[in-house]
């Protein structure tokens, strides 16, 4: 068996060094035609970036705000294609700390719209979402809820939790941009603490002290 191992992990190796081969040689024959080309590109790309800020603040992008009305939840929906809207209540001291982390990453993710609405003041979308847990994160993608982060079982089950586990968590429903693992945790060695359960399980199963 061990001898399979390490034919296969020999294989893997030589297909490996071949690419970086190759993808060396093919930089070492760039001609100058090839190099415009590739700033060109880049230069592209840099525009549709700039023009896609642009239009993210104009939509509001980059500030942790409320939402006053129901309606405008849907209306942000449409217009930012990647959106987190936070369900809390005044008098929840969890709810206060998911501000504080939200606040953080609607500064450093612009390409996602972060927001907050009262749930006592919404409940057309509580019932149509069926939340029954507070703090509940919505996280939408493209108009469709792809999935929600209740309560902090899915943080490490503590109210001391970093931004940066909450950004991991958010980040499994491609909502904002991420370049972590998303396999292990920020500052964990394993995800052992960190069970992200799925939608079913969050929205009919969850024990928090804030139902």
């Amino acid at each position: 068996m061990d001898q399979i191992q390490n034919i296969l992990q020999n294989q893997i190796l030589k297909a490996a060094e071949e690419k970086i081969d190759a993808e060396i040689d093919k930089l070492d024959n760039l001609t100058e035609d090839d190099l415009e080309d590739i700033r060109r590109k880049r230069v592209h790309e840099m525009k549709l970036r700039q023009q896609q800020m642009q239009q993210w603040k104009i939509n509001g992008h980059g500030e942790y705000t409320e939402i006053a009305e129901e309606k405008e939840f849907f209306e942000i929906a449409k217009k930012s294609s990647n959106f987190v809207c936070h369900f809390y209540r005044d008098d929840f001291f969890r709810c206060k700390v998911i501000d504080k982390h939200l606040s953080i990453l609607a500064r450093k993710h612009m390409e996602t719209k972060f927001c907050k609405i009262n749930a006592e003041k919404c409940p057309f979308l509580t019932e149509r979402l069926r939340i029954k847990t507070l703090p509940t994160l919505a996280l939408v993608k493209d108009a469709k809820t792809k999935d929600y982060v209740v309560g902090f079982s899915d943080l490490g089950n503590t109210d001391d939790f970093s931004t940066d586990v909450l950004e991991w968590r958010i980040a499994h429903a491609g909502v904002i941009e991420y370049s972590g693992d998303l396999l292990v945790p920020p500052g964990q060695a394993s995800k052992s603490k960190f069970k992200i359960k799925s939608k079913k399980t969050i929205r009919e199963n969850e024990d928090d002290d804030s139902d």
